[in-house]
């Protein structure tokens, strides 16, 4: 809301300029804003050993540990065992017993327009580790003796020691708030939902972040793949944006246009991402996604027999939801049609029906501006 802003006179540019977004920061922003899936990526860009350490510890997962290196190559023998014994793919010496297993992920980086088998290897390899992992921790998951608020808590901590050292660090954050959904705003989530399933409610845990300027999100969008989320652990078509169109930002701002030739070409969607509120107004402009947002929980897996942590890691997920928005529209997005109330009064008028007559009252369609 407005009254949530708090009023910072300072200069974003002279934290987080657009000039220094690299194309890996306009790739993982376009995953964002579009709801695509890593999984139909053909290239990486992490050129470096430390880009790659970077991204590693992201995924929590520490290349100086001994436990972490010994299961990250855990989860590249299963994915070469995996290609090989069912696609009946094979794989060059360097890729089939690499000396270094972030090799793997320099190796899918290395692009130069054209194919490239050993590029293309790499990056199925790591399509099948990320999906291996993803696998294992949800199995881990349901192994943990811990509940669920517990790991929202622990989550929780995390992203908001992150929101404190990013205003201590001078950035110009309006706003960067959480909040959790009620047990009442959960029901009545639910019984507007076709599917009444507790899975389907993605945003229990969510976090807004409000900057000065339009043209601050997108380089917000990349500090946040950076520094607090893996990028490719954005969940696929549950995004929604109505607020940036990428495409004119790429037309319009000199350096991501020299980027975007070297950008990776997508098949187009085959379905609208999902993300999007259908009691908002149809004015309201928002960016917001979820992320399965990693949590380490080793105190848990410690008490676990020792194969654990090997086979299946010692990082769970829990979905959190990131809304990520302008000063001037957020204070928009309080007026008229969008106000709170009225939003609240659409979304009782829908569970009523519902309720009463087995259906919901037709509603006029948004009006959306996708990039």
């Amino acid at each position: 809301m407005a009254s949530d802003i708090l009023k910072v006179d300072t200069s974003f540019a002279a934290n987080f300029a657009p000039s220094s977004l690299t194309l890996h920061d306009l790739e993982a922003v376009r995953l964002i804003l579009q709801g695509q899936s890593v999984v139909d990526w053909h290239k990486l860009n992490l050129s470096t050993v430390e880009e790659v350490d970077a991204h590693l510890r992201l995924q929590h997962l520490d290349p100086d540990d001994p436990a972490d290196v010994e299961r990250l190559r855990f989860l590249f023998n299963q994915a070469i065992n995996y290609l090989e014994e069912h696609h009946d793919i094979r794989f060059p010496k360097e890729l089939r017993d690499p000396k270094d297993v972030r090799d793997v992920f320099i190796a899918a980086s290395t692009w130069t327009g054209r194919f490239r088998r050993t590029q293309s290897l790499a990056c199925m390899l790591l399509k099948i580790m990320h999906t291996i992992n993803h696998m294992d921790a949800s199995d881990l998951k349901h192994r943990l003796a811990i509940s669920e608020a517990e790991l929202f808590d622990r989550a929780e901590r995390v992203i908001i020691q992150y929101a404190d050292r990013m205003r201590a660090e001078g950035f110009p954050l309006l706003a960067f708030y959480g909040s959790r959904k009620t047990r009442t705003s959960v029901i009545s989530k639910l019984l507007t939902k076709r599917d009444t399933l507790a899975a389907t409610i993605f945003d229990k845990l969510r976090f807004r972040v409000v900057v000065g300027q339009q043209d601050e999100v997108l380089p917000v969008l990349a500090h946040l793949t950076h520094t607090l989320f893996p990028f490719n652990y954005v969940i696929p078509e549950a995004s929604h944006n109505n607020l940036l169109v990428m495409r004119r930002l790429i037309r319009e701002d000199p350096h991501y246009a020299r980027l975007a030739p070297r950008m990776q070409r997508l098949a187009a969607r085959t379905a609208e991402p999902t993300g999007a509120n259908p009691f908002s107004g149809q004015s309201y402009r928002m960016i917001n996604f979820i992320v399965d947002f990693p949590v380490r929980v080793d105190d848990v897996v410690a008490k676990m027999s020792p194969e654990t942590h090997l086979m299946l890691g010692s990082v769970v997920y829990v979905m959190v939801e990131f809304q990520v928005i302008d000063k001037a529209t957020a204070e928009a997005n309080e007026e008229g049609e969008n106000a709170h109330h009225i939003y609240k009064n659409r979304q009782r008028r829908i569970v009523e029906s519902r309720l009463l007559r087995g259906s919901t009252p037709t509603s006029s369609p948004r009006q959306s501006k996708t990039s």
